[in-house]
C-alpha cells in the first residue's frame, strides 16, 4: 500500500463512523479518533509546507539528518511504540469537527501530495529544512514522512475504534 491509498484508507474508514463514534473519548488522556484524524491532517499540511519551503530555499544545507531521523529512514517507519507528546494547547486537536471537515483535510492532503509529487524530483536534495527530531530532511523526506506518519497511526486507530466497541 503505497502513502496515498494508505491516506485513502484512513478515508475510506472515516465515512464509517458516526459523529458520536468519531468525537467518543474516555478521558483518560487518549485522544477521539476525530483528534487523530485532525493530528494526522494537521501534520501532513505542516510537513507539505516544509517541502514547499525547500523548494524557495536557495542556501544549501550541508547538514543531514539525526541518527534518530537515519534510523527512521532506514526501517521505512516509526517504531512500533507509543509516542506521547507533551501536553501542551497546541499537542491537544480539536475534535469538533464533523466527518465533512475531515474529509476535506484528507482531501486536500491527498491533492497537494500529488501536486508535490510530480515536481518533488526537481528540488535540490540540498536544500533542506529542520525536523526537530530527525534533522535536516530534503523535500522528498518531508514528503515520504506523510505516508510513515499515517502507517504510525493505524494501531492507535485500531485501538480507538476497540474502545468504542467496548464502551458502547
Amino acid at each position: 500500500m503505497n502513502d496515498r491509498q494508505s491516506i485513502e484508507s484512513f478515508k475510506q474508514d472515516l465515512q464509517q463512523y458516526s459523529l458520536e463514534q468519531l468525537r467518543y473519548n474516555t478521558g483518560d488522556g487518549v485522544w477521539s479518533l476525530g483528534q487523530m484524524y485532525r493530528h494526522l491532517i494537521d501534520v501532513a499540511d505542516e510537513y507539505l509546507d516544509h517541502v514547499e519551503a525547500c523548494s524557495k530555499a536557495c542556501v544549501e544545507q550541508p547538514l543531514g539528518k539525526s541518527e534518530v531521523g537515519e534510523h527512521l529512514y532506514e526501517v521505512g517507519g516509526f517504531p512500533m511504540i507509543r509516542i506521547k507528546l507533551p501536553d501542551l494547547p497546541g499537542n491537544t486537536p480539536d475534535h469538533s469537527q464533523n466527518i465533512e471537515d475531515l474529509t476535506e483535510g484528507l482531501d486536500r492532503v491527498v491533492r497537494r501530495m500529488i501536486d508535490w509529487e510530480t515536481r518533488v524530483d526537481g528540488i535540490s536534495p540540498h536544500f533542506k529544512e529542520k525536523h526537530e527530531g530527525f534533522g535536516w530532511l530534503t523535500a522528498r523526506e518531508w514528503l515520504e514522512l506523510i505516508g510513515m506518519h499515517f502507517r504510525h497511526h493505524l494501531r492507535q486507530k485500531k485501538e480507538l475504534e476497540a474502545r468504542w466497541e467496548l464502551f458502547s
